[in-house]
């Protein structure tokens, strides 16, 4: 019975640092929103510089697009350790291995599944081969 308790206490001090890991990556994240600024339209009299500009509010964009998502998956991941789903794939419902977890606490689906959904080519004729593996 004491080994039982153990492996208990274990889990949770496991789910403890996750917890905390995902918390601090939500506040870097959503101090990272001040980012915004940057994408601001200025005009400038030269067309080197405007177009110089519209590169940087690209760039600026593209880096604000990948962290709102990667705040949204935190936040996911956070949810799911509260409902007592953290380390679940969502897809296959089999464990995510922990290596995965370390590199990437919130991962939604092992990396079977993971490497099924980035096989996926994108645009309108693409085939799912994340259901074709499924079947």
């Amino acid at each position: 019975m004491q080994g039982m308790t153990t492996q208990i206490e274990s889990a949770h001090d496991e789910l403890g640092k996750f917890q905390a890991i995902l918390e601090a990556r939500m506040t870097e994240l959503e101090r990272g929103n001040c980012l915004r600024d940057s994408i601001a339209i200025e005009q400038s009299p030269d067309q080197i510089d405007e177009i110089q500009r519209a590169s940087e509010r690209a760039l600026a964009i593209c880096h604000i697009d990948r962290e709102s998502k990667q705040l949204r998956e935190v936040r996911a991941a956070l949810r799911r350790l509260r409902e007592g789903s953290f380390g679940v794939c969502e897809h296959c419902e089999e464990p995510i291995h922990p290596k995965r977890l370390l590199a990437i606490p919130w991962a939604s689906l092992c990396i079977q599944c993971q490497e099924a959904v980035d096989c996926r080519p994108v645009g309108p004729a693409s085939t799912n081969c994340f259901m074709d593996n499924a079947a």
